[in-house]
């Protein structure tokens, strides 16, 4: 694998040493006819995590690329994590997975890279996921199906289905994103959803319905905390990069169908924690967008809710 690889993984680590393991097993373990390789940047973890990631580069020299850095890059907020990363990435394809996350499927990035070669109009390819809740006895299959095709509407006023440890993406258009987004006057809580928008405004995507990787559910994350305000303010700045998206580049899409989702989303995430968030979350829907509640998930996750009662106190 001395050859310039086809594929070049995006592995971001900080603090992850309990789960780094798995994840660096699930990189080596792929079998493919191509080169590829991983570009583990750990970003001066406090715990074992560097360590991990030397035996591995050490075991796995031609697949395990490390960089290792003295002073955390997340924590300036000025793009040095991923000017950092982005320098290191020689493949034609780049592959997303972060260190608390891992693949199950050996096959994977074959799948994927032969898909893509024979299909150059699409733009990524992504899978279906289980979730991992940190409990071997709890492993679920996502029931989210996804879709193929121009999905940017779906992206955009219905909701994400793309799991970003699942995806292998062209580099031309990850670096044409990154020059883009330079110029958004925009905060962004979140790093996935308008990478996914904008490469599917530039061609189809394929999903592969095979379950390739499992995403581990942690405690905190930007996308999951025992704060429903830290929730709310996740929504609601997803809803906030929809609508600026949508006016940027005149997609057209309907506002109300992008507030509705909105609407769906925080009463259903709201289910997480207690009746009285919900019925916040409710009355906030009734009052701007009642139909909204007119979902399947939504009454699905809300009868669960009745049902079980779940919930954090």
């Amino acid at each position: 694998m001395s050859t310039t690889p086809l594929v070049s993984i995006r592995c971001l680590v900080y603090n992850h040493e309990p789960y780094l393991r798995q994840c660096l097993e699930g990189f080596v373990m792929q079998k493919t006819n191509f080169p590829f390789e991983a570009i583990v940047h750990d970003d001066a973890s406090t715990d074992g995590s560097a360590a991990i990631i030397r035996e591995y580069a050490e075991k796995y020299p031609d697949i395990i690329k490390p960089i290792y850095e003295t002073e955390n890059q997340y924590s300036k907020r000025d793009g040095s994590l991923t000017r950092i990363v982005n320098s290191h990435l020689r493949g034609k394809y780049i592959a997303w997975c972060e260190g608390d996350d891992y693949w199950i499927d050996p096959m994977k990035l074959q799948k994927q890279v032969d898909f893509l070669e024979a299909n150059p109009n699409y733009v990524f390819s992504y899978t279906n996921i289980v979730v991992d809740n940190c409990d071997p006895n709890n492993v679920q299959k996502r029931r989210f199906k996804g879709i193929s095709g121009n999905i940017c509407e779906f992206l955009i006023t219905q909701g994400n289905p793309v799991a970003t440890l699942t995806v292998c993406m062209r580099q031309n258009v990850w670096n044409e994103y990154l020059t883009e987004r330079s110029s958004w006057n925009i905060k962004m809580k979140m790093g996935d959803l308008p990478v996914w928008i904008f490469a599917s405004m530039k061609g189809p995507v394929h999903y592969l319905p095979d379950v390739t990787a499992a995403y581990r559910v942690l405690p905190q994350s930007a996308s999951h905390s025992p704060n429903p305000n830290v929730i709310k303010d996740f929504v609601k700045n997803a809803t906030d990069v929809c609508l600026f998206l949508n006016k940027r580049y005149n997609l057209g899409f309907s506002e109300e169908k992008i507030w509705k989702k909105y609407y769906r989303v925080l009463v259903v995430r709201m289910c997480e924690y207690s009746s009285r968030e919900i019925l916040k979350s409710i009355k906030e829907c009734v009052v701007n967008y009642p139909t909204a509640l007119l979902n399947g998930k939504v009454v699905y996750t809300l009868l669960k809710h009745l049902c079980f009662r779940k919930t954090v106190k």
